[in-house]
């Protein structure tokens, strides 16, 4: 039975050059070598500082971390082969969208003319989970029950609270910017399958979309492959923490359809107010307090997690995710990436020696991959 929540992880990761600390625009130098060794795992965004790498369909956790890994590993090679670096976090300390370079694409530039500025300063970088269901109607139950525990992880996400030279007070700056958007932020619940599809033809039909990618929620079922896409949360500046987030979306996953086969429901909370808990988690992260609706009180952020880790306890050695999972108790400790860059911007008053933390602690426990090293091909 738990063969079929196959994982997949895409991460979009800044290109930084550790000089400036300014974002650089480098993708397109990044793309011809980075093609030829990973193919379609490779991929440019809207923005030329920004490249995206996505591990193929991993069995269990242990294959996702090998692959994201290798990714980490092998963009990161190709970075420093023109002297710069990646980071993964969700804003860039310092650098302006304004001075940014658009790739020379037809899908970005029709995204720009539809959505304007709200397009052009879509200085973000997230992390997408996507967790196998073979069964379209599953799917949407499970997403239903599912979105009660998106701010849960947002908030063990966090590692955006600078934007453009300011502290903005916000442990997920990248959240707000992205909610400008159409289509985006926690999704309402849905009778059926059926009534998804006919909400996404009815989009389609009126000329809103031309196909269900344009659907941005913090989870959708993905218009084209049997999975759960899990969109919500900031990209973690550490491998480890993007693992424990992964497994963690894969149990959660995995623990409501058990509770279908056993006929058991999970309570429907309306999307109004999962959206008062998610911007919650925005605001402060870790440090803050959700409420309990079934309690109808606040209760601190940490303490819901740890009922979140009893919740998904079951599934997790038929998962084989336990050790990944108990990861989360670090965070709780530690804080999460954006706890950090505050720390070091406290200490320091400096936000390029947070950009130079960010880039350490990218790579930390990243094993290096040799396969990376091969020189570029010449013409």
């Amino acid at each position: 039975m738990f063969e079929q929540f196959t994982l997949g992880i895409e991460e979009e990761f800044q290109i930084v050059d550790p000089q400036t600390r300014e974002l650089r625009s480098h993708v397109s130098e990044m793309l011809e070598e980075g093609r030829m060794l990973l193919g379609e795992q490779i991929k440019p965004e809207m923005i030329q500082s920004q490249i995206e790498v996505g591990t193929g369909i991993c069995k269990n956790i242990q294959e996702a971390r090998a692959d994201i890994s290798r990714l980490r590993s092998i963009i990161s090679t190709l970075a420093r082969k023109g002297g710069l670096e990646i980071v993964a976090a969700s804003t860039h300390p310092i650098s302006h969208w304004s001075e940014q370079k658009i790739f020379d694409d037809e899908r970005y530039e029709l995204l720009i003319q539809e959505l304007q500025t709200v397009a052009r300063s879509l200085l973000i970088f997230g992390l997408h989970v996507h967790v196998g269901i073979n069964d379209k109607e599953r799917s949407i139950h499970i997403m239903n029950a599912a979105r009660y525990f998106l701010p849960h992880v947002l908030a063990l996400s966090t590692s955006s609270p600078f934007w453009m030279g300011h502290n903005t007070g916000l442990k997920s700056y990248r959240s707000e910017i992205f909610k400008q958007f159409p289509r985006t932020d926690i999704p309402d619940h849905f009778d059926s399958y059926g009534a998804f599809e006919r909400y996404i033809e009815l989009l389609v039909k009126t000329g809103c979309i031309d196909n269900g990618k344009k659907i941005w929620w913090d989870v959708r079922p993905h218009p084209f492959f049997p999975t759960l896409e899990f969109r919500v949360c900031d990209i973690p500046t550490r491998v480890d923490d993007t693992i424990a987030i992964a497994a963690l979306f894969q149990a959660i996953v995995a623990k409501l359809n058990k509770l279908i086969d056993k006929n058991l429901g999970f309570r429907l909370y309306r999307r109004m107010l999962v959206q008062e808990n998610k911007w919650r988690a925005v605001r402060y992260g870790l440090d803050g307090k959700m409420i309990d609706f079934g309690k109808q009180k606040e209760v601190p952020v940490r303490e819901l997690i740890l009922e979140l880790l009893e919740f998904v306890d079951d599934v997790l050695d038929d998962l084989g995710s336990r050790k990944e999972v108990e990861h989360v108790h670090t965070i709780l400790e530690r804080g999460t990436s954006a706890d950090e860059q505050l720390q070091v911007y406290r200490d320091t008053g400096d936000l390029k020696a947070v950009v130079d933390r960010l880039i350490q602690r990218t790579m930390e426990n990243v094993p290096h991959d040799a396969s990376a090293d091969v020189a570029r091909p010449t013409a």
